[in-house]
C-alpha cells in the first residue's frame, strides 16, 4: 500500500492560506478520485479540495476551524501500490516563490493595520493566531485585539475558534444589556443616546428563525459600507436592442457549432461595456483617501447567482482585450463555476468596475449598490418587446422594437452627472449601431 499526501493546493496569487470549515470524509472512508474530501473558507470564497487519487483517508492531520498554509499537508490518502509515501515536494523555485508571497501577504496586513482607524482582529503581538474566519466575526461584531486576546481558545494550541468568539459574543450581549439597563437607570430621560442600533424583532412560535450564511453576512456588511461610503446617484438610458437580438438569432447555432460555446446576450454587452470604457477612463478609478487611483487595467466584475441565493462577483481580467468569442468563453466558463462554487480567490478581486444584470431575474431596471473600492456599477434590465417610434426618410412609424433600460449607480463625490450620463449616453450609441451584417 502506498500513501499519499493531500495537500492545500494553490487557489490564486494572493493567498497564503485558508480555514478548514468542514471535513466531508472521516477516517476510514474511501476516496474517489476528483472526490471532494474538505471545505475551506478564505476571507474571500469558500471552496472544496478534491482528492488526486482514489484510496482511503487513514489519517486527518488538521481538524475544524484550524488555518492551514497553502502547500501543507491536510490528509492522508492508503492507495493500491509499493511506495511508502508519495510527496509532491515544491522545487526550490516554487519555494522561494511561496515564501515570497506569504512575506508580501504578511507586509499587505501589516500595512492596512496601521491605517485603518478602527481596531480590527489580527494575529497578536504575542503570537497569538486568529483565523480569517475568526478576524471576520472580530472585524463584523467590533471586537478589538485587546479584547480578542482575553478569550481562553478550545481549539488546537489554546486557538480562538469560531464556536469560542460566538459564545463570547453571547455573554458579551447579555453583559451589554445589563450595562445599558444600568444607564438607564442614572443617565436622565431626556438625554438622547446618540449611537443607533437595530430595532428589535417579534418573533412568535409559528416563525422560524434562519441564520445568515457566512458569505450572507459578508455581503450584508459589504453592501452597508457602500451605502455608508458612497454618495449614490443613479442614471437610466433605454436602449434599442433590436439589431442585436436579430443578430444572435441568426448566428447563435452557428457560433455554437463553431466556437463550442453557447453565445448569450452577455458576452455582447460586456464587450460593449469595456469599449465604452476605454473611451471613459474616469469611470475606470478608485478612492484611496483623499486621492484618485486610475486604473490602468479594464477588469470587469461580472454578478453571478451562487447556488444558496446569494451572489458573487467573479472578475473578468482585461476585458477590453478579448474579442467576442474570448468574452463569451470567459462569461461562461465563470458563470459556469460559480454556480458549482468552484471559483478561486483570485478570480473574484482586482475588479474595477462591475455590471450585473437584473433582467435575468425579470427586472425591467434596477439601482445597483456600488461594489467597493469602484465608484460605478451598471444593472442590464430585461430585454422587452415594446412599440416604439420608428423614424425614417418617408416619416415616422409605429412599430414593434427590443429595448432594454440599462441604470449606472455611480459615486457622485468623484463622478459627476455628466460623466455618469454621457457613459451610458455612448454604450446606448455602440449597442445600438450593431451591424447585423458582421461575422464573429
Amino acid at each position: 500500500m502506498a500513501r499519499f499526501e493531500l495537500k492545500l493546493p494553490k487557489m490564486g496569487e494572493s493567498v497564503a492560506e485558508a480555514t478548514i470549515t468542514s471535513w466531508l470524509k472521516d477516517v476510514g472512508d474511501s476516496v474517489e478520485l476528483d472526490e471532494a474530501v474538505v471545505e475551506i473558507a478564505t476571507d474571500k470564497v469558500d471552496s472544496e479540495v478534491p482528492s488526486e487519487v482514489e484510496g482511503t483517508l487513514v489519517e486527518i492531520l488538521f481538524q475544524k476551524d484550524d488555518v492551514v498554509a497553502v502547500g501543507d499537508t491536510i490528509a492522508i490518502i492508503e492507495t493500491e501500490g509499493e511506495n511508502d509515501v508519495e510527496e509532491q515536494t515544491p522545487t526550490k523555485n516554487e519555494k522561494t516563490v511561496a515564501t515570497e508571497k506569504v512575506k508580501e501577504v504578511e507586509k499587505t496586513i501589516e500595512k492596512a493595520s496601521e491605517i485603518i482607524a478602527t481596531p480590527l482582529a489580527k494575529n497578536s503581538d504575542s503570537g497569538k493566531f486568529y483565523s480569517p474566519l475568526v478576524r471576520n466575526i472580530a472585524q463584523t461584531e467590533g471586537v478589538s485585539m485587546e479584547e480578542l486576546e482575553t478569550l481562553a481558545g478550545s481549539g488546537k494550541d489554546g486557538r480562538v475558534t469560531k464556536d469560542d468568539i460566538l459564545s463570547y459574543l453571547e455573554i458579551r450581549g447579555d453583559i451589554s444589556n445589563e450595562v445599558e439597563e444600568l444607564n438607564s437607570s442614572v443617565v436622565p430621560k431626556h438625554i438622547e443616546k446618540s449611537v443607533s442600533k437595530s430595532v428589535p424583532v417579534s418573533i412568535n412560535g409559528e416563525d422560524e428563525v434562519i441564520e445568515m450564511t457566512r458569505m450572507g453576512k459578508l455581503i450584508a456588511k459589504h453592501m452597508v459600507d457602500s451605502v455608508h461610503t458612497s454618495a449614490h446617484v443613479q442614471s437610466f438610458i433605454e436602449v434599442d436592442v433590436t439589431n442585436i437580438v436579430k443578430w444572435r438569432n441568426k448566428v447563435k447555432n452557428e457560433f455554437l457549432q463553431r466556437e463550442g460555446e453557447k453565445l448569450t446576450f452577455t458576452p455582447i454587452l460586456m464587450q460593449a461595456v469595456a469599449s465604452t470604457i476605454k473611451k471613459y477612463p474616469l469611470i475606470n478609478i478608485a478612492v484611496d483617501g483623499d486621492t484618485i487611483v486610475k486604473k490602468k487595467n479594464i477588469n470587469l466584475g461580472m454578478a453571478a447567482a451562487l447556488p444558496d441565493g446569494n451572489l458573487i462577483v467573479p472578475v473578468i481580467k482585461n476585458a477590453d482585450q478579448l474579442n467576442l468569442v474570448g468574452m463569451t468563453s470567459a462569461v461562461n466558463d465563470l458563470a459556469n463555476r460559480a454556480r458549482n462554487n468552484a471559483l478561486k480567490p483570485d478570480e473574484i478581486q482586482g475588479g474595477t468596475y462591475t455590471v450585473t444584470n437584473v433582467g435575468g431575474f425579470g427586472s425591467v431596471m434596477g439601482t445597483p449598490i456600488i461594489n467597493q473600492p469602484q465608484v460605478a456599477i451598471l444593472a442590464l434590465g430585461a430585454i422587452r418587446k415594446v412599440p416604439a417610434v420608428i423614424e425614417t426618410p418617408d416619416g415616422d412609424f409605429i412599430g414593434i422594437r427590443q429595448k432594454m433600460f440599462v441604470s449606472h449607480s455611480y459615486d457622485h463625490r468623484v463622478v459627476n452627472g455628466a460623466l455618469g450620463g454621457m457613459f451610458i449616453k455612448t454604450l446606448k450609441e455602440i449597442l445600438e449601431s450593431w451591424d447585423v451584417n458582421q461575422d464573429f
